[in-house]
């Protein structure tokens, strides 16, 4: 926990994930050929593996069509402006698979083996994930949540990350999670948002028109936009 109340800090999330699961993702069937092989990564990625995450709660304020502060913080994107409209808390996070996870995966030279490394740091950067939001769900109770990204959409592009990061102090910095000069997050396999309360059942994908996207949740509406005009 953070001095600031207001800031939760988990360090020491446990990457816990199922054998069969993380097969799936890594496009492997149990018993196939390699599968052994990928087992045998993963396991010894989860003892190596600190999966990280920080939230905060954060009062909103709309300061005009396009633009809303958390915390005094203000951010410009009309989608978030609207997504955010009649609602007086938000929840920025940053989630992170770790720097442990990370500094491992590159001491693979194999290619096979880098690209299950690659999965398996997504594997643990869903679990952090998963416990930051469900720690959240526990403290605050905020019911159906959606999430928006910074770069997820051009409405709200990544140059708006150092705002987000402003949000938590020096508190991101024991996640291991720092930003690059393009606003680019390292490790690579971390994500930054902001989580609200809502009834519509919000998620980015629905607004974003990139093709054979292997992360999307849901398709792309080419009429969700007028929502937000």
């Amino acid at each position: 926990m953070s001095s600031d109340e207001s800031i939760v800090i988990l360090d020491a999330i446990p990457f816990d994930v199922d054998e069969g699961d993380a097969l799936a993702a890594l496009h492997l069937e149990p018993g196939a050929a390699f599968s052994d092989e990928a087992l045998d990564l993963l396991h010894e990625a989860i003892s190596v593996a600190r999966p990280k995450g920080v939230y905060r709660l954060s009062a909103v304020e709309t300061i005009d069509d396009h633009t809303t502060a958390l915390d005094g913080v203000r951010f410009t994107s009309r989608i978030l402006r609207v997504n955010l409209e009649g609602v007086s808390r938000a929840f920025p996070f940053v989630a992170t698979c770790g720097v442990e996870l990370e500094e491992w995966s590159h001491s693979k030279a194999d290619v096979m083996q880098r690209f299950w490394a690659d999965g398996i740091k997504e594997l643990a950067l869903r679990c952090a994930i998963t416990v930051l939001g469900n720690h959240l769900t526990g403290r605050y109770q905020p019911g159906t949540r959606a999430a928006m990204n910074p770069g997820s959409l051009a409405d709200w592009p990544l140059s708006e990350q150092p705002r987000l990061f402003s949000l938590f102090g020096g508190a991101v910095e024991r996640t291991g999670v720092r930003l690059s000069e393009s606003f680019l997050m390292i490790p690579v396999k971390s994500v930054s948002g902001v989580w609200f309360e809502t009834d519509s059942g919000f998620v980015n994908c629905q607004l974003c028109p990139r093709e054979d996207c292997p992360n999307r949740r849901t398709p792309y509406d080419p009429h969700a936009l007028e929502n937000y005009a």
